[in-house]
């Protein structure tokens, strides 16, 4: 397994349009119709989906969330995992100034890997990426949460370095249940 991380490209759209086509989803809440909006959003305007993914400075306007609702979009961008195809996407967000995240906000990173391609390590290979980019926000640490009962991608959080930090309720705008909250340091 050899690939590589990189900004969603306007030549490489198809493959993730594609991907999408074919069952996968970015979000593992809203999946399904997370994909028909991303779907119809290529549709409308490429481009501005595309600058959607790469918005360090969150310009792009408010994100849906789970429940239907509209919220602030914090800076963020999201990479593609790439070996020659379009593996998945892995996901970085932050508030400036402090690595506290707002309560509808679950954590700073999320990943979701092409059901094609899982169980070979992509998603452990591309956090540990991700995280050298992620140390150059100046935060001391980042936070990722998962279900108790997703075993995989609490292996790959603690294949990077990642320590339990809380077992919680997620937000109502979630649908409440258990969730596991991870943190992984960063720098030093």
């Amino acid at each position: 397994m050899s690939f590589t991380l990189i900004k969603p490209d306007p030549g490489r759209l198809p493959t993730f349009l594609d991907a999408l086509r074919r069952g996968w989803s970015p979000d593992n809440v809203r999946g399904e119709a997370a994909a028909r909006e991303l779907l119809a959003a290529a549709d409308d305007n490429p481009e501005r989906l595309m600058a959607s993914m790469d918005d360090p400075e969150a310009r792009a306007g408010p994100i849906r969330l789970p429940d239907g609702s509209m919220s602030e979009r914090l800076p963020g961008f999201h990479r593609w995992l790439w070996d020659g195809e379009f593996c998945g996407q892995i996901g970085f967000r932050w508030r400036p100034g402090t690595p506290d995240l707002p309560p509808h906000v679950l954590g700073h990173i999320g990943y979701a890997v092409v059901p094609w391609k899982r169980g070979q390590g992509y998603a452990s290979q591309a956090l540990s990426l991700l995280l050298l980019e992620a140390g150059a926000s100046g935060l001391p640490w980042v936070e990722l949460t998962t279900d108790p009962d997703n075993i995989p991608s609490q292996n790959v959080i603690l294949n990077n370095g990642g320590y339990l930090v809380e077992r919680f309720t997620k937000p109502a705008v979630y649908g409440g249940g258990q969730s596991l909250r991870y943190r992984i340091d960063l720098g030093d």
